[in-house]
This record gives structure tokens, sequence and C-alpha cells, in this order.
């Protein structure tokens, strides 16, 4: 009984969180999620020789087409952020930024590191749910209107973000013999297949945000790091990626996880 009633506070805490934030939660959610494009972007400006010559270097393409591929990168990645953060042409932005993820999986060799792949693809997971949140906005004119046939790809939208997000937080389990890294192991796949099957989905996205904000801002102190070390701008990379995913997980916090999962089937 005292881990019911432990469960019941907790859940009661974040649904008082989310009617405290509820107005300004999605933007918050939708500028996280764009971060980790938008820091890019602007890294293509400010070192455009260098990201042209790796490209032409690595795959013997030419200044032209090296040029192309950084010229496409930058006005991709800002006109998406613009895009979506105006809420303006939502779809054609993540369509677009999908685009982006997939060149630059095959442009920097992603495809053949795990942990990066994993990483790019939460990414996808939170364009996504974008999607289809934008997917909804776009429906409301028919507000009132039952249609359990259109909202189908919706939800099946939000499944697969929330499935494609939880690879996020795979590439950061530890398998050390210590008891704070068996532990964290423990409680993170099991907030983490709670977030993919969508059982208390709100309160385990929460807790999660909470976990990989403390890690991000840890670990990932690229602040700390001089501008002029190869690690700092590694760290920063690594730390507008996880923004993104905590941008992704927002989202389910704040639009909730959708016709397919637990928690709806139990409303049912």
């Amino acid at each position: 009984m005292g881990q019911e009633d432990l469960m019941n506070t907790a859940e009661d805490v974040a649904d008082q969180f989310l009617r405290l934030t509820k107005h300004y939660l999605p933007h918050l959610a939708r500028l996280c999620l764009i971060s980790t494009f938008l820091e890019d972007g602007i890294r293509m400006w400010f070192q455009w020789n260098e990201q042209r010559d790796y490209i032409e270097a690595t795959w013997s393409c030419g200044y032209f087409l090296a040029t192309c591929f950084v010229l496409l990168n930058l006005i991709g990645q800002l006109g998406g952020c613009v895009l979506i953060l105006s809420r303006n042409f939502v779809q054609y932005a993540c369509f677009g930024l999908f685009g982006i993820i997939a060149l630059q999986t095959v442009a920097y060799s992603i495809l053949w590191d795990l942990k990066f792949l994993m990483r790019n693809l939460a990414l996808g997971g939170g364009l996504l749910l974008l999607l289809a949140e934008s997917r909804s906005e776009g429906k409301s004119m028919f507000a009132g209107v039952p249609s359990m046939g259109e909202s189908s790809p919706k939800q099946y939208m939000q499944l697969g973000g929330r499935v494609l997000l939880v690879l996020m937080f795979m590439t950061l389990l530890h398998f050390d013999s210590n008891f704070f890294s068996i532990l964290q192991n423990m409680v993170g796949t099991a907030l983490i297949i709670l977030v993919a099957i969508g059982f208390k989905t709100k309160l385990a996205a929460l807790t999660l945000v909470v976990w990989l904000l403390a890690i991000n801002v840890y670990f990932n102190a690229f602040w700390t790091v001089p501008a002029y070390k190869p690690m700092h701008d590694f760290l920063k990379y690594d730390f507008f990626q996880t923004t993104s995913v905590i941008g992704g997980l927002l989202l389910v916090v704040a639009l909730g996880p959708g016709g397919v999962s637990m928690d709806e089937k139990k409303k049912e």
C-alpha cells in the first residue's frame, strides 16, 4: 500500500506541474527539440571552411558539391527551425529536418557508429512527435467531429516517436559492476520501458526529463572546456542532441502518449 500511495503522490505532483505549465510547456518542448538543428546550422556558418574541406576530403566529391552540402545543411536546419518556432509549414519543416538527419548519417559515417546512430534515431523520434502534434493542430477545424480513422496515423506517429526516443537512454546505460551504475541502469530501463509501452507515461517521461537534464549538465558541460580544444565541440554537439531528446520527452509530457498506449487502453 505504501508503494501505491507513493506512486499516487508522484502522479499528483506531475499533474499539478502540468496544470501550472500547460500554456508554455509545448513551446519549451519545441525550442528544446530544435536546439541541436539550430546549433548545427550556426556551426555550419562559423565552421564553413572546415566542414566543406572535411566533406571534400572524405568523399572526394569536389569543391562545388562539398559547398552545396554545407549550404544545404545551413539553410535546411536554420530554415526548418524558424518555421517550427513560428508554427508555419511545420510538417514540411519536419520532413526537411528528417532529410538533414538522413544526409548527415551518411555523410559523417554515423551509420557505422551504433551510439551516434541510436542518438540520431532518437532525434528522429522527437521530430515524429512534433509531426504528430502539427497533424492534430491541422485537424483542429474539425474539433468535436468523431474521426477515429483520421487520427490513427497520428497515434502511430506518437508510438513510433516514443519508441525511438528511448534509444537515447540505451546509449547512457553503463555496464559497470558498481552499485550506483547497476541502480541507474535498473531505474533507467524501467522508465524507458514505461515510456515505450505508454504506461504511467507522463510521470515516467517527466522523471526521464529530470534525469537526462542532470546528466546533460554534469557530463556535457562544454562551457568548462576552452573553445580551441576538440573536446569543446564534441561536448557541445552531445549537449544539444541531448537537449533535443529532452524536448521530445517534454512533448510526450505535454500531449500524452497517444491512442496506442496502455494509459489509453486503461481509460477505455
